[in-house]
């Protein structure tokens, strides 16, 4: 597990903006590699991300190489955002466009969390990919700011938070939203969550 080797005078933070709606988050629909632009109200929403956003200093912008993503990230005000493919969303497979509620008629009680993705990603490879995530941000002396993906996003929380991947379980993230990572007494900590 990836320690950020605790310090006391840790003060930088970890920013996460999951991007603003699209016809399948609207829906329920699992959506990784489909590559959906945003509703009417996934721009206005983005767009209302930018003042609460704007008087604050980033050292580093990164954002899913999905159009939603970067979209979110450009109405948002960072439309030079570096893009990171290790930021995608969880690869849902077989489940790829189909609700919850459409997996559990054949998969009682399915979650991502807990159970296996035909044909798409395994804890084990979320977690290698978004340590790589976790590396990159901790060469970065400041802030750094985040776009992407819901289970993506709760994902990476877990592992800031050096817990399993899986415990993204815990941390439900609605679209256009900003959720702030940091630090408290030198151990990594959720400072405001879901605003």
């Amino acid at each position: 597990m990836t320690t950020h080797g605790q310090s006391a005078e840790r003060e930088d933070q970890l920013w996460l903006v999951r991007h603003g709606e699209t016809e399948w988050s609207k829906s329920g629909r699992h959506t990784s590699w489909t590559d959906l632009p945003l509703t009417g109200d996934g721009e206005r929403t983005a767009a209302s991300l930018k003042e609460r956003l704007t008087d604050n200093h980033f050292d580093l912008v990164l954002t899913s190489p999905r159009q939603r993503a970067r979209r979110t990230a450009e109405l948002a005000g960072f439309p030079d955002a570096v893009v990171d493919d290790d930021l995608v969303e969880w690869n849902y497979g077989d489940y790829e466009g189909v609700t919850t509620a459409e997996i559990r008629e054949t998969v009682p009680g399915w979650t991502v969390w807990d159970f296996p993705v035909p044909n798409g990603e395994t804890p084990a490879k979320v977690t290698t990919r978004l340590d790589r995530v976790v590396a990159r941000i901790a060469a970065v002396d400041g802030d750094v700011l985040v776009f992407g993906h819901s289970h993506a996003l709760r994902s990476l929380t877990a592992r800031w938070l050096e817990l399993e991947v899986t415990e993204g379980r815990h941390f439900v993230l609605n679209t256009a939203t900003i959720s702030t990572l940091g630090w408290e007494r030198g151990s990594p900590a959720i400072l405001k969550w879901n605003s």
